[in-house]
């Protein structure tokens, strides 16, 4: 029988409570036992954390019973909700992903509340639509209602576990260094030349390794109640897009250039979501300063004392970089 606390972790076998799941494992003389939330116990992933001590079990967040069950006897939980998961049309038709996020919020929250959870770590991100508003932006409003829905749903969402009275700390994120593996990287033009695009312009961007999400919600869990009701931003690294070219440059070995787009650009490009992803850098650069204001790299690495920079972890994946 284990005195240790047990931390309830959503999405154990994904990116974010991933972080936090391998965390804890990890500090095997630390004060948390791991309880991996997942919506598949047979998972490869799932069995992994099994055999590295882990309690393992099933649960959905659009059944409530099921996560109140998967929270009941923890001390805390983390909590992540996935808006780009795969999904059948006939979901996509009941509703909107911005609706999806909020009813697993809700249903999270709630059985939080149930459960009584000493402490809540809620991955979250900025609702945009004050900022806009502030600016009198004129940009297109996304699901009826929204300037950048996975965004602005999560935003929106912090009012449940505020509302509940569950003791949380909202975990604010942002762009993953990962995206840099899937696109978002340097490519070649048509003359051979590496480019780095994206619509910041000369506006400082806040990037972390998906990784860095789960071991700064383990710092927060070690702090106790230090940051219960309170907003962690969260960023591993800060840079202008001639920055990131530089730095790409002497990772790779070869010259990358930046290249801005401009977000009606962006808007245009015609893939999947363009119209959010444009969106979304528009608020990166119109509200760039304080947006990185509330991500403080040394307050991050306060909590994570592994807080991996971007250089290091563009060394370590130099080779995955598909750059062509």
């Amino acid at each position: 029988m284990t005195d240790k606390k047990i931390i309830a972790v959503v999405g154990a076998t994904g990116s974010q409570g991933g972080g936090l799941a391998r965390a804890i494992l990890d500090d095997a003389q630390g004060p948390f036992a791991l309880r991996a939330v997942t919506r598949n116990a047979d998972s490869p992933a799932a069995k992994e954390l099994s055999a590295r001590g882990a309690e393992v079990v099933e649960a959905n967040l659009d059944v409530y019973d099921s996560v109140r069950r998967a929270f009941d006897g923890a001390y805390g939980a983390f909590v992540v909700t996935n808006f780009w998961v795969q999904r059948t049309p006939e979901e996509e038709a009941a509703r909107t992903r911005a609706q999806m996020e909020l009813d697993q919020a809700a249903t999270a929250a709630r059985a939080a509340k149930d459960a009584g959870l000493k402490h809540a770590v809620w991955s979250t991100l900025e609702d945009t639509r004050p900022h806009f508003a502030h600016l009198g932006s004129e940009l297109p409003d996304l699901l009826d209602v929204y300037k950048v829905p996975h965004f602005d749903a999560k935003g929106e969402a912090n009012a449940f576990f505020t509302d509940a009275g569950v003791p949380t700390t909202f975990l604010e994120t942002t762009f993953y260094y990962e995206s840099f593996l899937a696109g978002q990287g340097p490519s070649r033009d048509a003359d051979g030349q590496l480019v780095l695009t994206n619509p910041m312009d000369d506006k400082v961007m806040a990037l972390v390794a998906s990784e860095d999400i789960g071991r700064t919600a383990y710092g927060i869990f070690l702090a106790g109640s230090r940051y219960v009701g309170r907003t962690v931003g969260l960023a591993g690294a800060h840079y202008t897009g001639d920055e990131l070219a530089e730095l790409f440059t002497g990772v790779l070995g070869e010259k990358v250039v930046y290249r801005p787009l401009s977000h009606a650009q962006v808007r245009a490009a015609g893939f999947p979501g363009a119209e959010e992803v444009a969106n979304m850098y528009q608020f990166y650069a119109d509200a760039s300063d304080s947006f990185i204001a509330a991500r403080d790299l040394e307050r991050v690495r306060e909590i994570n004392p592994r807080l991996k920079s971007l250089e290091d972890w563009l060394v370590e994946h130099k080779g995955e970089i598909p750059v062509g």
